[in-house]
């Protein structure tokens, strides 16, 4: 305990010294959040400082091994770090499907070549990632994609297509799922890696209801994929025909980023804040905000233990499962709350004031959050067969 009083002490400080005053209050836009990759680009110069302090440090992945880019905190370090950057209301230096996603998925299933090749890339900030896995005609059941990869010795000819690709059209490279063989359902897909500049590979954004289009259609046409990048570097995690058991274990991971079980920003209060913009005038929204804050409270709690549990190895499976049904749920009811209490003023679109409608655009935005990484109805049903047991219909 003295160790990690000694420790909170040295972070409160180094963060007092390292993160500068804009970096301390919550993002406005899309250019408020750095994701890296080869194109990436600054804001500003706290924005850069901010990051490069963290990545000296190791703090973009902090409970990474120190060989992989990261500090090598052990979890409770981590989760002092997490406590003292919400106390100050610091910002994530870097935002990455390779931190949240990949990563975990490397440092359990790749190669030791794999790990110090493209963790260190990831935490640095140097690689940017999307995410392969829905096809038009697979998404809830994702195994029955039909993404093929044509074996031809030392590389494969890749065919197919990708939906909700988020980011596609930014990232440097792709993690995805490919068939590699078409007689087994389970054991015939391929988890690989390759780069978005490999020809053949196209991209289309799709436009939201929100104006933005962060998602993508993502083409594969006669896409040549190496088997390797160099020694003990395959392009594929884990093994040919079974990136069946990557994919699972990447879900988990997804799941928890899109509940918000790693952030303070779904568990923070709005109550107080949105009282006073509502002009606390109205007792009903006055008591669904303090209903809400109280639930989001419960759920950071939730979610304090759920990692805790994740870090000794004794999470329920289904456990990501629950968090994302209940985050995403809570994220959709803190959107709906912001648009009562801003009244007439949270349906304007276009001007300065309110930022291009930041508040509307993303309140529809949200509504995605319960179809995405799993629809809530399949949420619950799994929540009811693997966790409360019941009988199935």
């Amino acid at each position: 305990m003295a160790d990690l009083d000694q420790f909170r002490s040295e972070t409160r400080a180094w963060l007092e010294a390292n993160c500068p005053p804009e970096m301390r209050k919550p993002a406005e836009g899309e250019d408020d959040v750095y994701w890296g990759g080869r194109n990436a680009t600054f804001k500003n110069d706290a924005q850069r400082a901010w990051f490069e302090a963290c990545r000296d440090k190791g703090y973009t992945v902090p409970a990474w091994p120190r060989e992989y880019g990261g500090a090598g905190l052990s979890p409770a370090e981590a989760k002092v770090l997490r406590e003292e950057m919400a106390r100050i209301g610091a910002r994530p230096p870097l935002s990455s499907f390779g931190i949240w996603m990949l990563g975990p998925a490397l440092l359990h299933f790749g190669t030791e070549g794999q790990k110090r090749h493209f963790l260190n890339q990831i935490a640095r900030g140097e690689i940017r990632w999307c995410q392969g896995y829905s096809e038009p005609g697979s998404g809830s059941d994702l195994v029955s994609l039909q993404t093929f990869g044509e074996d031809k010795g030392d590389h494969w000819i890749v065919n197919g297509q990708k939906i909700w690709t988020s980011y596609a059209d930014k990232a440097d490279w792709i993690f995805c799922l490919v068939r590699t063989d078409k007689a087994n359902k389970y054991q015939g897909i391929t988890f690989m890696l390759y780069d978005m500049d490999t020809a053949g590979v196209s991209t289309k954004p799709i436009k939201l209801i929100s104006g933005n289009s962060p998602f993508c259609e993502t083409f594969f046409d006669d896409v040549k994929v190496p088997k390797s990048y160099g020694e003990d570097i395959p392009a594929y995690v884990g093994e040919i025909n079974r990136g069946w058991d990557v994919a699972k274990y990447l879900l988990g991971h997804e799941r928890e980023m899109i509940s918000g079980a790693d952030s303070s920003e779904r568990g923070a209060g709005i109550g107080a804040t949105l009282s006073r913009q509502a002009g606390g005038v109205d007792p009903v929204l006055r008591a669904e905000l303090a209903m809400f804050d109280v639930d989001a409270l419960a759920f950071s709690a939730m979610g304090e233990k759920f990692l805790d549990e994740v870090k000794v190895g004794k999470a329920h499976p289904a456990q990501p499962n629950m968090m994302k049904y209940a985050g995403t749920e809570l994220n959709k009811r803190r959107h709906e709350l912001m648009m009562a209490a801003g009244g007439s003023t949270a349906l304007e679109w276009d001007s300065a004031e309110t930022r291009g409608g930041a508040a509307p655009r993303n309140w529809l935005r949200t509504k995605a959050n319960s179809i995405e990484g799993g629809t809530s109805e399949v949420m619950l049903g799994v929540i009811a067969k693997r966790i409360l047991e019941l009988p199935g219909a």
